[in-house]
């Protein structure tokens, strides 16, 4: 990997800070995840009660991936006629919502109508999150970029983490179903801002732009945030279609098959760490380790990814991470599983290197906006097969059939990441 030149910023003028919208964004980012994980570790549980059968986990699974592209492609059209504002408070009231069906149901078609109304809403959160960002921090981008994503790491760990203890409490409707009091909560500080008059934000002066030395247009430093922000930008001259560009078709590949084996583990790591000897319990605490690690990623990763030209040595160690916890959880699952779960946590880390190669690899925010879009939106729809297919394998075959179609999806990974980590521009390669 080749270091960058150093880049010099500057800041002036006095500035405030919207601390409500700050908690707004901070406790809607804790809210996009919080369906997806609270249920992976009480399947079990909850097949037993209402028959959710093998094939019915797997498309529960296979849900948020889903909703996650459906929503990504509509929420933008949705936002030309809906304030952000008002569209973050009826998104995080559809995962209240769906999150209390779900606590009520008492057969799968409730409980999977009751999925796709939280992860519709949790779907828009992740769309208008960033946007928020941009309008109400310009000159805290990246910062407040990092709380957010510091916030959705937060909301995957811990309902991993306490889904089966509150579940031996107080059983499993009462696990999944109080988080819906966390969406109300964060709708909150959004119907506060639709009152107020005007929209406080922090930009005493102008956002800073391309720091000196960088040929490249400002991004918006929305990197860790995805491509929503971008919508900001002003038109582009002419479309962009990134499937026109070998950048392009790479990082929505990259993103893909990335998502594809992440979605995979958030739905049957419980049940594969069940397997190899683990209790109930620890299999929720191993959801929730494999998550965490997440969030140390997500800190270091973007900063990898600026500092070097070529990022791929993370692809590299990702993959290697996979691999070996594939090995120890076939050959040696008894002789050190924690750390298995550990190597498997690393492999992740291509998340956020691809949120963050997003703007990494584009000239302009129209360039961003474009390539997010089509990356995320074709990612999440391959990462719908990651869960459903794996369960299927892991329920006949066995363990190693599933994670051998995992390392096939990693060898792919590998490859097409390889295009997407050079230092090559979407604008530049568009056909």
């Amino acid at each position: 990997m080749n270091a960058r030149s150093p880049r010099a910023g500057s800041r002036r003028g006095a500035v405030t800070f919207p601390l409500v919208a700050f908690v707004g964004v901070v406790l809607v980012s804790l809210n996009l995840r919080t369906a997806v994980t609270s249920l992976s570790p009480l399947l079990g549980v909850i097949d037993a009660e209402i028959g959710l059968g093998t094939a019915g986990m797997g498309l529960l699974g296979m849900i948020p991936t889903l909703m996650f592209a459906v929503w990504g492609v509509i929420t933008p059209m949705v936002l030309r006629r809906v304030g952000l504002e008002l569209l973050t408070v009826l998104a995080m009231v559809a995962a209240a919502v769906g999150q209390v069906i779900r606590a009520l149901a008492h057969d799968p078609w409730l409980m999977g109508a009751g999925s796709l109304v939280a992860l519709a809403g949790m779907g828009i959160g992740n769309v208008v999150a960033p946007p928020l960002v941009k309008k109400y921090f310009p000159r805290h981008v990246a910062a407040v970029s990092m709380a957010y994503i510091t916030g959705l790491q937060l909301g995957t760990v811990v309902p991993a983490l306490v889904a089966v203890p509150v579940e031996e409490a107080a059983g499993w409707r009462v696990s999944i179903g109080w988080w819906a009091v966390l969406a109300v909560i964060a709708a909150v500080p959004w119907v506060v801002e639709i009152l107020r008059p005007g929209t406080p934000t922090d930009a005493g002066a102008p956002a800073t732009g391309a720091p000196t030395g960088d040929p490249r247009p400002a991004t918006g430093e929305a990197s860790a945030g995805g491509g929503a922000g971008a919508a900001t930008a002003t038109a582009p001259a002419r479309r962009i279609r990134p499937w026109r560009s070998p950048v392009g078709v790479a990082l929505a590949l990259f993103f893909g098959t990335n998502s594809l084996c992440t979605y995979a583990f958030f739905t049957w790591l419980p049940a594969v760490a069940e397997s190899i000897g683990m209790t109930r319990a620890e299999g929720g605490l191993a959801l929730a380790v494999y998550s965490g690690i997440g969030l140390v990623a997500a800190l270091a990763v973007p900063y990898i990814a600026g500092r070097f030209e070529d990022p791929y040595a993370v692809v590299v160690v990702s993959v290697v991470s996979y691999l070996g916890a594939f090995a120890g959880l076939l050959w040696a699952p008894d002789l050190a599983p924690w750390l298995w779960i550990c190597l498997l946590g690393v492999g992740p880390s291509t998340f956020p290197l691809c949120l963050t190669l997003i703007n990494l690899r584009t000239r302009t925010q129209a360039g961003s906006a474009a390539l997010s879009g089509f990356s995320q939106g074709v990612g999440y729809t391959a990462a719908c097969l990651g869960p459903i297919v794996f369960g299927v394998l892991f329920d006949g075959p066995g363990l190693a059939s599933g994670l051998a179609f995992l390392t096939v999806v990693l060898l792919l990974m590998l490859f097409v990441s390889r295009t997407a980590c050079r230092p090559t521009m979407l604008e530049d390669t568009l056909r």
